[in-house]
């Protein structure tokens, strides 16, 4: 038993296949330009989403400069995949 189905209790159905599992159809020239289409939907709206947080993030962005003496904090994390034994 898959996961999907352990969850939900019903076979997974792929997008492209809408029928019961075991039926399987050949795919249509429509079926495609339905898929096509919902791919380009999906991409504008990642697009509109994408567009939407970089402009929230350039509003609350600002540029730090500093001079030669000035003191500042700085977050030291390890670098990832490196072990310390010891």
């Amino acid at each position: 038993m898959s996961p999907y189905e352990a969850l939900y209790g019903r076979k997974c159905r792929s997008s492209i296949h809408w029928d019961d599992v075991d039926e399987r159809t050949e795919i249509g020239p429509d079926t495609i330009e339905q898929t096509s289409e919902a791919i380009k939907i999906i991409r504008d709206r990642m697009k509109t989403a994408q567009s939407r947080q970089k402009s929230y993030a350039d509003s609350h962005h600002r540029d730090l400069n500093f001079e030669v003496g000035d003191h500042v904090f700085l977050k030291v994390e390890p670098m990832k995949g490196v072990m310390i034994f010891g």
